[in-house]
């Protein structure tokens, strides 16, 4: 299990209540509303927009929301100023972990984060100290169940991929951002469900995580992250193997 797309993929399974779902959704309608703002409502025109629609999409909101977030972000007047801020630190063990967020309120967020990340064993660092372990990637993942792993690795590096892995419940795919809306394209003209298609910050290298107790705490802390109202993305370079995962599910 790694720390980027393996575990994106069990918390969006998690996502399926309704109560989880509305946090989500808010989250998501946040990112729209500052994408529109700074870019303008053309999500042709707009990457940014196009991206925070498209993981709208894969959340199932609804259209209708969708497009008031559009409108409320590229309408002007008086509206709430979100910036984005990047909060990097260590899970316990020395799990690198990068949280982005938006936020009208700085002084606030921080805090808040630094005790979210004290709280389980773990500490808020400076600027710069983990996001260097991380390179910007487009990354997509297809069930195995869903296509044939010999046809998609071929499909996918022809069109552009860098790396192709199966994990044994997903096959992780990655490529450079200038190549992610031409790869997803080529997946979904062969009716191939895509599980997940974003950018992300994907780790250089794993941290194993092999105690039960360590696994608990990291995972702890990146569930209470994921929670924080202004936090929109949490990514760790933890490797923690299945055996190890559900222990710490039966505990």
């Amino acid at each position: 299990m790694s720390g980027h797309s393996h575990w994106a993929g069990i918390k969006h399974k998690k996502a399926a209540n309704d109560a989880k779902r509305g946090k989500v959704w808010s989250k998501i309608a946040r990112i729209i509303i500052v994408a529109a703002k700074n870019g303008g409502p053309d999500p042709g025109q707009n990457l940014a927009l196009r991206y925070a629609i498209d993981k709208a999409k894969q959340a199932n909101m609804p259209k209708d929301t969708i497009e008031k977030a559009v409108k409320k972000g590229a309408g002007g007047g008086e509206m709430i100023a979100f910036v984005p801020v990047a909060y990097e630190g260590y899970a316990h063990g020395g799990v690198a972990v990068l949280a982005e967020a938006l936020t009208d309120n700085r002084n606030r967020t921080a805090p808040e984060v630094r005790k979210i990340f004290e709280r389980h064993g773990g500490s808020l660092g400076s600027t710069g100290c983990v996001s260097y372990m991380f390179t910007k990637k487009g990354l997509i993942t297809v069930l195995t169940k869903d296509s044939d792993e010999d046809d998609l690795m071929e499909l996918a590096l022809t069109a552009g991929a860098d790396d192709f892995q199966n994990t044994g419940e997903v096959y992780e795919i990655t490529c450079e951002p200038s190549t992610y809306e031409d790869l997803k394209k080529t997946i979904e003209d062969k009716n191939i469900p895509i599980q997940i298609a974003e950018i992300s910050m994907v780790p250089q290298n794993s941290i194993p995580i092999t105690e039960p107790d360590s696994a608990r705490k990291i995972l702890a802390l990146i569930d209470e992250l994921e929670e924080h109202d202004d936090i929109q993305n949490v990514y760790t370079n933890f490797d923690i193997p299945d055996d190890i995962i559900a222990k710490v599910q039966q505990a």
